[in-house]
């Protein structure tokens, strides 16, 4: 609840519940269906709302960029945030900022899960796939994992594999598992928002190391672990997330070699491997006895089955993970891991996966058209724009709003240090070819004209 409208709202914001920056973005959302926030009210500036809840000036920030992203916001040059005006529902903003794979060309989706669901009926009790199913992932459910992995990993025992229910679930198990609160885990500056926020829930400090063209770099590594001992590196080698950079082998073999000396567990964040054939070999090969590997499914076949696979480096981290993932989400959701080992099993997943890869290619095609100048893999779901002097991320995404777009700002993947001037760009969520490649040109053309101050159209 809040204490009043416009220049002095103030929500009530409950420290002990996490994360606070989507406890503000929540309040907003609900005093502007309550009324008590109405189109054209404008908020408190970040500064003066943070001092008045008591919350650091990032959270705000981060509230803020949220709350536009939702379309919640508007933005107004120097003039601050307005609560937006209500959009017809029957055009949403073209949603370039969600990072999953577009649907792949001649296969039925629906069609697929329908008759997979109905064979899985056939042959299992289904009673026990609505039970309850605690652990790390029945037999068959891991030898699935390891037949998803052998493209990335080679021949792995299913003995290694635990099955949780996303990657999210699994980086915080790995994280809640292989440190302790004040324990410092490293990452690039730009980075998985997932991270941040398990960091954050697990009170970890998160230390930035410094980037180049083909990822982390030794000297800042070397750098970040002396005078003090950090637990985890959290790395997300191929096709990063936000920055698309594929770190090369010999870049691995020199960081896995380095994390070896400091003692410090690698979480290989890997979700974009199966649409990369070309990618280098996984932390998991070079230096499996360090590695966390994090294999979900959800950036290469489709969000909605929710299965991870993950391999830890021993089964002492084995363990310890199982007992994470168990308190974290008790168990992966069973029908979905029962048809998506159904899928692994008879072919299915790498059908999709197949037509995803072709798809995503397809759209890449279209975005280095239209945005020559962006960092992009050829098969990635989503391209990194740098953008021009004359133009400042914020404003272009504000802009790109104001035409229909939901792009993602750098804020986003911000780690520590100052943000990029620099969006995200997803090429999935678009359901056509050809809505994308509009959506794109508007994008282009908006670059090309230059940043307008935005007029108060409240």
């Amino acid at each position: 609840m809040t204490t009043t409208r416009g220049d002095a709202w103030t929500p009530a914001i409950d420290p002990a519940r996490r994360p606070l920056y989507l406890q503000i973005v929540e309040a907003i959302a609900a005093d502007v269906r309550s009324g008590a926030l109405r189109e054209g009210d404008r908020l408190p500036t970040q500064r003066a709302l943070a001092g008045a809840i008591g919350v650091d000036f990032t959270t705000v920030t981060r509230a803020y960029a949220e709350a536009r992203r939702r379309n919640l916001l508007d933005a107004v040059t120097g003039r601050g945030s307005f609560v937006a005006p209500r959009r017809d529902p029957a055009a949403p903003p073209l949603d370039l900022s969600m990072n999953i794979p577009p649907a792949p060309k001649g296969l039925r989706l629906g069609e697929l899960i329908s008759r997979g669901v109905a064979e899985i009926s056939a042959r299992s009790n289904v009673d026990l796939l609505m039970s309850y199913h605690p652990g790390a992932g029945s037999a068959a459910e891991r030898a699935a994992g390891a037949a998803w992995l052998k493209r990335t990993l080679g021949a792995i025992d299913p003995e290694r594999v635990l099955v949780a229910s996303g990657a999210q679930s699994a980086i915080a198990a790995i994280l809640s598992s292989a440190a302790e609160p004040g324990d410092a885990v490293l990452c690039e500056p730009m980075v998985y928002p997932g991270l941040l926020s398990a960091a954050a829930q697990l009170r970890l400090e998160v230390v930035t190391v410094a980037a180049d063209s083909e990822g982390m770099r030794l000297d800042a590594l070397a750098e970040a672990c002396q005078g003090r001992r950090p637990r985890v590196l959290y790395l997300n080698p191929t096709i990063g997330n936000p920055t698309t950079v594929t770190m090369p082998e010999k870049r691995r073999r020199a960081i896995a070699s380095l994390a070896d000396a400091h003692g410090l567990k690698i979480l290989e964040d890997d979700p974009y491997s199966p649409l990369a054939p070309d990618a280098p070999p996984a932390f998991a090969t070079i230096a499996p006895g360090l590695t966390f590997h994090v294999a979900t499914v959800s950036k290469c076949l489709a969000p909605g089955l929710r299965t991870a696979f993950v391999v830890a480096p021993g089964p002492v981290e084995r363990g310890r993970l199982a007992e994470a993932l168990r308190a974290i989400s008790l168990m992966a959701p069973p029908l979905m891991t029962a048809l998506l080992s159904a899928w692994i099993r008879d072919g299915v997943a790498d059908q999709l996966l197949a037509g995803v890869r072709e798809e995503a290619a397809a759209r890449q095609a279209l975005a280095r058209k239209s945005l020559p100048g962006a960092a992009a893999h050829p098969n990635g779901l989503h391209v990194w724009l740098p953008l021009p002097a004359h133009w400042d991320r914020r404003g272009l995404a504000d802009q790109a709003r104001a035409q229909g777009l939901a792009v993602t700002s750098s804020d986003a993947f911000r780690a520590g240090g100052p943000a990029a001037e620099a969006v995200r760009i997803s090429l999935g969520a678009v359901p056509e070819r050809a809505r994308l490649a509009a959506a794109l040109t508007t994008l282009a053309e908006i670059l090309a004209d230059g940043p307008k101050v935005l007029r108060d159209i409240v």
